[in-house]
Formats: structure tokens, sequence, C-alpha cells
């Protein structure tokens, strides 16, 4: 039998182009001469739709827009896709809907599966939207018993049911998961571990595309009832596989480089936050530091060079080698650069706020908020988006300023630990020799006063704050600084537990 996994890149409400992206994976299953297409969860509506759910117009829309696609698909093979579908439930103010995978078959739409178990952590909340669907009989396409699961379902650890079980003891004889699977560092193992438990062919689509703080990285596979992986989707973009069970061989594993996973993901990341979200080009201050030379050749790579401009903005403090070294990495991007002498301003803000600005963390913050200032400049001139080049260690220590550093719509890099910071340059580097090396090798600094250096050994507190940050606890750094990351704009998630909303800690609190 040969089915087709087609993992598609959906943005949340533009229901139009979704059901467009689905159909031109369809046809070209089709043309494929594919017996069943296979599309993730949630792709009709994109994901993750949230609170658009608590309006039911929404939630009609997606309805009608599922018939649309079912209807446009009717003379091809049966299609199983996620969309949404009314559970017939009403819970007090819950729009007891279904985060369904339907078949559509004919030009009609039927239930295939509703989801069961609903994840309620990290960035996950979906009883909020979502009642737990009921125990689906298996469907009969082209002769072949399939059953159908929803992400979580197969991923049971801890529960009281267990859906591929229920489903291989119902006659099931292959497996297919519809997943909206975020990605993180080492999530592919574990998507491999859990489909491999079952002991039985499966077919796991899985969506792709950046929504917000979430990149989903595709990679959709099927593996045989040995475990054997027989076909891999590409990751971080749409793709569309044949897959025949009976005939395919297993392929090797894959031989991933974490650093080149991370960087393909924030890549990722930033080209659909600012695509789908429509604008034009991006901003970001370059220091001629580690973390905007990361977020420089990010933005490049995503947006192409044309839409990225860099602003150094040189004081006082400034080692000249730094302002140097922003123009040559800039140059070597080919993204536009722009030089804004700190000096003018600062001087002003000294004469006009006196005492205010005199000595300590107050002088060095206002040149912080000054740089944010000429950076909002350019944002509001000339339109966009401006990146944000904070690292997570810096979050996690409040070693920032608020309304200077934590300035930005987009964060790309804080996710990452100043260590991690540091690989993905040097593996950049490997790949296009084009970080200065000066900006390798110098020790970090805001050069925001005399001969400063960060007063912190990264290499030892970096993964110290880590393992509190992924363990879900705290120390006097992290509490002092809750209120500055509730500041923060969006931060790409590639870990599995980032400052975002997957990590709700009161800022008030003893």
């Amino acid at each position: 039998m040969r089915m087709a996994l087609a993992q598609v890149n959906p943005c949340v409400g533009d229901l139009a182009g979704n059901v467009a992206r689905c159909l031109a994976a369809i046809e070209a299953a089709r043309k494929k001469n594919a017996a069943l297409i296979v599309l993730p969860e949630m792709a009709i509506p994109g994901c993750p739709p949230r609170d658009i759910l608590l309006d039911p117009s929404f939630s009609a829309a997606v309805f009608e827009a599922t018939a649309d696609l079912a209807r446009r698909a009717g003379e091809g093979p049966p299609v199983i896709v996620g969309s949404l579908t009314a559970s017939g439930r009403h819970p007090p103010n819950h729009p007891g809907l279904y985060n369904a995978a339907v078949l559509l078959s004919g030009g009609e739409v039927s239930l295939a599966a509703a989801k069961r178990l609903l994840p309620a952590h990290d960035v996950f909340y979906e009883p909020r939207w979502f009642v737990a669907g009921p125990t689906q009989p298996t469907l009969t396409i082209t002769g072949r018993r399939v059953g159908v699961l929803m992400g979580d379902d197969l991923w049971n650890e801890g529960h009281e049911i267990h859906p591929p079980a229920d489903l291989l003891g119902a006659g099931a004889d292959l497996l297919i998961c519809l997943a909206a699977s975020p990605y993180h560092r080492k999530v592919m193992a574990q998507r491999l571990d859990h489909a491999r438990r079952p002991r039985s062919p499966i077919l796991y689509a899985n969506l792709c595309g950046g929504n917000d703080e979430l990149i989903f990285d595709g990679r959709s596979f099927a593996i045989d009832r040995h475990g054997d992986i027989v076909a891999r989707l590409k990751g971080f973009e749409e793709d569309v596989q044949i897959v025949d069970l009976e005939a395919s061989a297993p392929i090797a594993p894959e031989d991933a480089i974490p650093e080149e996973e991370v960087y393909q993901a924030l890549v990722l990341g930033v080209r659909d936050f600012v695509r789908k979200n429509q604008m034009e080009r991006a901003f970001l201050g370059l220091s001629g530091g580690i973390d905007s030379a990361v977020v420089a050749a990010i933005a490049a790579e995503a947006l192409g060079p044309s839409r990225v401009t860099a602003v150094a903005m040189p004081s006082r403090y400034t080692d000249p080698r730094s302002t140097a070294c922003a123009r040559e990495l800039a140059q070597a991007l080919g993204i536009g650069f722009e030089v804004v002498e700190l000096e003018p301003l600062h001087a002003a803000a000294e004469k006009a706020l006196a005492d205010l600005v005199a000595g300590g963390t107050a002088a060095e913050n206002v040149q912080a908020r000054i740089r944010a200032l000429i950076l909002m400049g350019f944002v509001n001139r000339h339109g966009g988006i401006l990146l944000n080049t904070s690292n997570k260690t810096e979050l996690a220590l409040g070693y920032g300023t608020v309304y200077g550093d934590t300035a930005g719509t987009l964060c790309p890099i804080a996710d990452l630990t100043k260590p991690g910071v540091y690989a993905l340059a040097r593996w950049i580097d490997a790949q296009r020799s084009i970080i200065p090396k000066y900006t390798l090798e110098r020790p970090p600094s805001a050069e925001l006063k005399p001969d400063q250096v960060d007063p912190f050994d990264y290499d030892e507190v970096g993964p110290a704050m880590e393992r509190l940050v992924q363990e879900n606890r705290s120390n006097p750094a992290l509490r002092r600084s809750e209120h500055k990351r509730w500041q923060m704009g969006v931060i790409l998630k590639v870990s599995e537990k980032s400052f975002g909303t997957g990590r709700m800690i009161p800022i008030t609190r003893q």
C-alpha cells in the first residue's frame, strides 16, 4: 500500500492559505499514486490557536474550511488531516471541541479520531480548549485496518488509558499518528522511542514551521514492525514522501549535529515570525560581541541580507575593535550597516538628568536605554521588527537593562545559554568563516564603563542556571529578575524548558 506522508507549514487562522497548502501536498501525493495521504495535527486551523478557540466563529470557519478541502480533494485518494470538530459536549465556559483527525473521502468529512490524552504541561494547555475524545474504531482503507492517534496519544506514559494498545487490540495492523510536536534538542530521539514501543508499523506526520515561540521541525517518519526507520521527511521545511512499508528497506539513522539543528530551527523561527506577521525587514544592534553576531547571522539566513540592517552604537567606552568587527561581520553577511555615535545623546542625558545618572548602575543603564531608543527609531522610521540579542544565561541572572537590553519583539537566542551561543557561533564560523576572531575570543563585555568585563564564569554559571530552569527550581538571582523576563519579547524555544509560556512563575512571591 503506497501511503504519503505530507508535512505542511500552516499559519494560525489563515484558513484559506492552510487549505491551499494541504491541497498542494495532496495533489503532489496523488501524482505519486498514493492510496492514502496523511497530514499533521492542526494542519487546517494552524497551531497553536490557543484562545482563538474560545471564539465560536473561528471553529465554525474551521469546520467550513475542512469541508471545502474535502470537496476540493474529493476526486483523489482518502486523506487524514488534523482539524477541529464539535464534541457535542458543552462544559461551562469551554468551547467543547475535539482536537481531531478527520477522514476526507469522496468529498465528505468524517471523524477518524479525537485526541484522548490532552497535554497540560510546559507550553501545552489543551484541556482549556478541548475535551478528550472517545475510543475510536479502526478504519479500513484499501483492505488495511488502520488505527489513528493524535499527538500525545502516542506518548502515553503515566496514563490509565493506552490508545496504541487499544487500537492494536482492536486488530489494527498499522498505526498513524498525526502530530504537532514542537522542536527542542533531543526531541527526535524521544519521538522514535515512543513510536517503537507499540511494536507496530507506524506513520508519524509532524507539522513544520514557526508560530510565535514554537518551532515545528517536521521530520515526519515511518517505521516498520521491527522498529527500523523506513522513511524520513526533511527537517524544518515542507515535504511529501511516499511510503510503502512492504517494499521499503531500513535507512541509516540521522547523523544530527546539535548546533546545525539549532541553527536550522532558529532560522525557521525568525523567517516564519517575520513572514507570517507580514513584516518587511529586521533591525538589530551589532556590538562586535558574540550574541549579536549570532543573531545577525541567523537573521541574514532567515530573511535574506537585503532585509536586515545592523546598527553599531559605539560609546566613549567602546573598544574601536568592537565597531570594526561589527562592520566586518556586516560586510561578510551582506547586510545593511549603520553607525550612530552614542556620545551626543549620552552627554545630553547626563546634562539633563544630572544626579539621576551619576555613577553606578544608573550611569550604565542610561546608555543601554539610549541604544534601545536609537534602534526603535530605525524601526519606526523604516518599519519592520527589532530583534533582541539577549541570551538565556543573562536572562536567568537578570544581567540586562529593562527598556534597554530587553527591547525587541523577537528574541532568537534567548533560549541558548551563553556557552551554547559560543558553540553555535563556532559552528557558523566553521561553515562560512565570517565571524571575526576578536569577536570569538574577546571577554564578554557590555562596554558601559571603562575596561568592563562581564562578572561571570559563563562556562560554570551557564549550565548551573540552565539546570535550575529545566528542573523548575529557582535561586535568588532568578527570583530577583522575574519581572524583567515578563517584559521580554517572544523567545524562540529550542530547549525543553524555556522562558515563556511554559514557565509561569509569579513575579510577586516570598
